[in-house]
């Protein structure tokens, strides 16, 4: 079958039958006003598996053949735009003013841990941006409220006891992958302040 020269018109029931696909695979949602992205998106697939109807390429992505073109499905429809220290004001209160509260809450506790969920973390800015603000967090809360027993030398970045856990997730196995190698270029950086350069990062050739 050769690929369409044209597009390819989506019908209403073609529309919702992909809207319940994708809705169950990874509960995303795309109403009348999304319609037109989630159309874009369709065309570009259809092209690329040289299909002529969406109904076509419906009975592919439900095959046990489509499992791969669903994914790729998957990662066209997810948008991905990340970077370090992204919408300032949200963190700054929650370092300042959450984060705080929670650390103060949880020492009275005597429970020392923390778990942090950055859902759709994309290539991986937000998870390491939530760890240095994380890490700086609890350094200045043990200055304010030093622990009964030494610190250990050289000073871990999570002082003891406490101990810090953060789960990253995203739907695009391919944006995770960059973020489990944590290996960014120079323009990457740009948001990130000198001194958690030097505390946080190491610098390899150009990266």
């Amino acid at each position: 079958m050769g690929t369409p020269s044209v597009s390819v018109s989506l019908t209403e029931p073609e529309l919702k039958l992909l809207q319940t696909l994708i809705y169950q695979e990874c509960g995303m949602y795309f109403d009348e006003r999304r319609a037109h992205f989630l159309q874009d998106r369709l065309q570009r697939r259809l092209k690329a598996c040289a299909l002529d109807s969406f109904y076509s390429y419906y009975r592919l992505l439900t095959s046990h053949e489509g499992k791969s073109e669903l994914n790729s499905l998957l990662e066209n429809l997810t948008v991905n735009e990340t970077s370090f220290f992204r919408n300032k004001p949200q963190l700054d209160l929650f370092q300042k003013v959450i984060l705080e509260e929670l650390l103060h809450r949880k020492q009275e506790r005597r429970d020392w841990s923390l778990r942090v969920w950055s859902a759709g973390c994309s290539t991986g800015q937000e998870p390491y941006t939530l760890a240095m603000m994380m890490a700086d967090a609890l350094a200045y809360y043990y200055l304010r409220n030093p622990l009964p027993f030494d610190m250990p030398f050289p000073k871990p970045l999570i002082p003891p006891p406490w101990k810090v856990e953060i789960l990253a997730s995203d739907i695009n196995y391919s944006v995770l992958r960059a973020a489990q190698e944590g290996n960014y270029l120079e323009h990457h950086m740009e948001p990130v302040e000198y001194t958690s350069r030097l505390r946080y990062f190491d610098k390899v050739n150009e990266r």
